[in-house]
């Protein structure tokens, strides 16, 4: 123990690098098995950890726990709302960028249909699948791609969240406990 009052509490650290490595290593389209992995890593954080008991100054271990608590639980909030702010445009409208990736997705019928010429007139059902399969999967590419420059912001703004309500939660149970709190 280093003195500041904190019991250590390795398995934090395996939890925050298991949501870095999710995030890392999400290539292309956001699936909802990122919404699982979220899921489960917030279980483990909710379940392993707990806060030491509140501490009023920046320096205290209070203060420090609860920043790295907050941003590994708005990181994990990001990783499972990913998929869903990939599909869901009420959730996250991203004005423009849908409509730039549906022209993406035109874009890549036409040049499916350019390189299956021959196929066109032999198989039409065969040509209108292929071009559905890559303008869907380009489409998604590109929505995957604008939805992962924005998760910092969706993170770091559940991060905020989490940190004030652990906060005014721990502040207000030393409050009842007579902590003498100034």
């Amino acid at each position: 123990m280093d003195g500041r009052g904190a019991d250590p509490q390795p398995g934090v650290i395996g939890i925050a690098l298991a949501a870095v490595l999710t995030a890392a290593l999400a290539q292309g389209s956001w699936q909802w098995f990122a919404t699982y992995l979220g899921m489960t890593l917030l279980a483990l954080v909710f379940c392993f950890y707990r806060l030491p008991a509140w501490a009023p100054g920046l320096r205290s271990a209070y203060a420090v726990n609860l920043l790295a608590y907050s941003v590994v639980v708005g990181l994990c909030v990001a990783i499972v709302l990913a998929p869903m702010m990939q599909r869901w445009a009420w959730l996250f409208p991203m004005p423009g960028t849908r409509g730039q990736c549906r022209e993406l997705g035109r874009y890549e019928r036409l040049r499916v249909e350019a390189a299956l010429a021959n196929l066109a007139g032999r198989d039409p059902v065969a040509l209108a699948r292929a071009q559905q399969g890559q303008s869907h999967t380009v489409v998604a590419d590109c929505l995957a791609a604008t939805t992962t420059r924005w998760l910092p912001v969706y993170g770091a703004g559940a991060a905020g969240l989490v940190a004030l309500a652990a906060w005014s939660f721990g502040r207000a149970r030393a409050t009842r406990r007579g902590a003498g709190i100034t």
